[in-house]
């Protein structure tokens, strides 16, 4: 019996001396931590992220860990590094702990959603991660301009402000075009300077200008303008919109040209006067003035035009009525159509002529003088 009792208690001092070589090795195992702050984020599709990872033994003996990443499609490229160099294992002292990176890329073409995977060092422990990905992804060329659509008269330019994005994995070189309607002068500047291609780099953007210029004689309207980005293996296009007001000119002359005329001194003469809408867009209520020397006349018939289409004519009546002493010579008379938009002027020569009855009048003091000196000369001529 005694010997039974010694062999049991001989029995249990081994156990427990083997169970304080078996114990490190067990929180060995259980000692390994991976941290990272950031495990949680959200980014947009064709990012790189880049997570700083603490290997953490908090064991006492040396720990040569495997590692790798599970969770991931052959679509998002991964890649472990520490001190330079790729890994697949790290060893880290007890009571110590190493820095690892873990670059992972973000796939162009992927959905919208929430996506999870995993570091591990199979058979100690593992890190979760989780990516957010914020709008959908594609693999394509993007042209847009947040403002596409401009007004204003045809005599200035129309500066517009585009965005070209690359959403591809390389660097590309894009042709820049555009269709515009002929006579119409569309040039790209990239950092102000002209341009007919651009390069952007992979999943990058780069600003591009395009300034437009409208015909010197194009009507008002709507204009559309196309353009186009393009390489080998994607392109993109957007469409500009210019709307033109139209221009506003005048033009005051006569049918024939002919700025001239003449009068009798007291009478009035009618004179047919043009005003032609020599602009892109109509014109409304157009009067006509007169300037003319003191105690002239001038006026018109109808005196208001309601309106005039573009590139078309109204005929006016002017009747200049001249001073009743305005003696022989030529005078000027200026007349103006204007509107809010436009005027023009115009300045008419404007001979004068004797009245026929201030022509008798002389003859007969001429007739009269001859007459009086005949008169004398026969009676006090003998004497």
């Amino acid at each position: 019996m005694s010997i039974i009792r010694s062999k049991s208690i001989h029995f249990l001092i081994t156990f427990l001396l083997l169970g304080l070589f078996i114990m490190p090795t067990t929180k060995a195992a259980e000692g390994v931590i991976l941290f990272s702050p950031y495990t949680d984020i959200s980014v947009t599709p064709g990012e790189s992220i880049h997570y700083s990872i603490d290997v953490i033994n908090n064991s006492g003996s040396v720990q040569d860990l495997e590692l790798a990443v599970e969770g991931l499609s052959n679509q998002w490229k991964h890649e472990l590094t520490a001190g330079g160099w790729k890994i697949q294992r790290i060893a880290v002292k007890p009571d110590d702990s190493q820095t690892v990176s873990l670059d992972v890329d973000v796939p162009l073409e992927v959905e919208k959603g929430t996506y999870n995977f995993h570091l591990i060092a199979p058979g100690k422990t593992s890190l979760p991660f989780t990516v957010h990905i914020t709008e959908e992804g594609t693999f394509k060329t993007e042209f847009t301009s947040e403002q596409p659509n401009m007004e204003g008269p045809s005599t200035g330019a129309f500066n517009f402000e585009t965005t070209l994005r690359n959403r591809t994995v390389e660097n590309q070189l894009y042709s820049l075009t555009a269709d515009a309607p002929k006579g119409w002068d569309i040039q790209f500047k990239v950092d102000s300077k002209r341009v007919t291609s651009v390069n952007v780099e992979a999943n990058s953007t780069k600003d591009v200008d395009v300034e437009i210029v409208p015909p010197e004689n194009v009507k008002a309207g709507s204009y559309k303008i196309p353009l186009k980005a393009a390489t080998n293996s994607t392109s993109a296009q957007t469409e500009l919109e210019v709307v033109i007001t139209g221009t506003y000119d005048l033009k005051l002359s006569t049918p024939s040209g002919l700025l001239s005329t003449d009068v009798t001194a007291g009478d009035e003469r009618k004179l047919q006067v043009e005003v032609t809408n020599t602009g892109s867009a109509n014109l409304r209520d157009i009067e006509l003035k007169s300037e003319a020397p003191v105690n002239w006349e001038v006026t018109f018939e109808p005196k208001k035009i309601d309106a005039i289409e573009a590139g078309k004519s109204a005929e006016v009546t002017a009747t200049i009525k001249a001073d009743q002493k305005a003696i022989a010579g030529d005078y000027v008379v200026n007349m103006t159509a204007e509107t809010a938009e436009a005027s023009s002027d115009a300045g008419f020569r404007v001979a004068v002529k004797t009245s026929l009855l201030w022509g008798w009048v002389g003859i007969l003091i001429i007739l009269g003088v001859i007459g009086g000196m005949y008169y004398l000369f026969k009676k006090y001529g003998r004497r």
